[in-house]
């Protein structure tokens, strides 16, 4: 196999970069061994994944809920004697069943099941656009400026702030003291 992009042969069908330019040689595999189509990845797009008809079941059984409980409410009121208690019951368990059944069943599509499959990525590799041409002349305002190089003279030497202010001599304070006249060595 040679690589698309510098036609060095590689050693091994099994390598995965262009040993000359660093190219990735896994999608060409990929597109040789399929014959030259592009493999696809997953199942059919249009089909939900399991976490989506989760979340749909739980809103349903919610919806059913809402439309079925009064019902049977009603039925409850109008029912005599032994047949409305019946009736209360069964509104009572159908309630916990779709509003508590629909919320967990929804809680657990959500957490638990897996959300639509995920295709792997696959980049380009980055092949650097041409300089734009305006009316024949080539526009180098895009490009960087060349490169500036200074030299080693061009830079002052750094100062060394010791030498701003000049620093008292150590001896300066006992000069002084000398230099004045002692009451005790006037005679």
């Amino acid at each position: 196999m040679h690589c698309p992009h510098c036609g060095q042969q590689q050693v091994s069908e099994v390598v995965r970069f262009c040993s000359r330019c660093g190219f990735p040689l896994e999608g060409v595999t990929h597109l040789l061994n399929s014959g030259g189509l592009l493999p696809t990845y997953g199942s059919n797009p249009r089909e939900p994944s399991s976490r989506r008809k989760g979340v749909r079941q739980g809103g349903l059984l919610l919806v059913l809920g809402i439309l079925i409980v009064p019902m049977l409410g009603i039925l409850a009121s109008f029912a005599p004697g032994r047949a409305g208690t019946t009736f209360e019951l069964f509104a009572a368990l159908s309630a916990v069943v779709f509003f508590v059944g629909g919320l967990l069943r929804m809680l657990y599509a959500g957490l638990f099941e897996d959300g639509a499959p995920r295709t792997p990525a696959m980049f380009a590799p980055y092949i650097p656009s041409p300089m734009p041409v305006q009316m024949g002349v080539v526009n180098r305002s895009a490009s960087l400026p060349p490169a500036q190089t200074m030299h080693k003279n061009a830079w002052s030497q750094r100062p060394t702030t010791g030498e701003l202010v000049h620093r008292p001599s150590v001896t300066e304070n006992t000069t002084r003291l000398l230099d004045r006249e002692d009451p005790t060595n006037s005679q």
